[in-house]
């Protein structure tokens, strides 16, 4: 899960890359040619996600990220309370989505997605964390 979220992440455009790895960070110039070594049981322990920041005039376009759904209390909504969250309504106790670039991650039985995507296909699932 942690690594379908993160290239949500990336393809919402929070994250510039998303790359497999191990213990020592892969090189920054040849990170699109980059081959990780194969997962192995001897390695397994080892393995990394390495994620590269995207930054817009020296800030973090990531700047918050905080969760939703805790271990010991999963929210889930329908559609229909998705949809009046993107719509920057208060569904159950959940806040709505009212900064500019502000972003809602769902689970759903599609993958991740975005609460707006969400919102236009109909689908409800698990709230996962907020990103500002």
């Amino acid at each position: 899960m942690i690594l379908r979220l993160s290239l949500a992440l990336q393809n919402a455009g929070f994250l510039s890359s998303v790359t497999r790895g191990g213990p020592i960070p892969p090189p920054m110039d040849a990170l699109s040619t980059y081959e990780p070594d194969p997962v192995t049981q001897a390695n397994i322990a080892s393995r990394r996600l390495w994620l590269g920041l995207k930054y817009y005039n020296n800030e973090p376009v990531l700047s918050k990220m905080s969760l939703v759904s805790k271990p010991t209390k999963r929210v889930w909504m329908n559609s229909e309370g998705i949809s009046q969250l993107v719509r920057g309504k208060d569904a159950s106790y959940v806040k709505g989505l009212t900064n500019a670039g502000e972003c809602l991650f769902v689970t759903t039985d599609k993958g991740i997605l975005e609460a707006r995507e969400c919102a236009e296909r109909k689908v409800g699932g698990m709230l996962l964390c907020r990103v500002r």
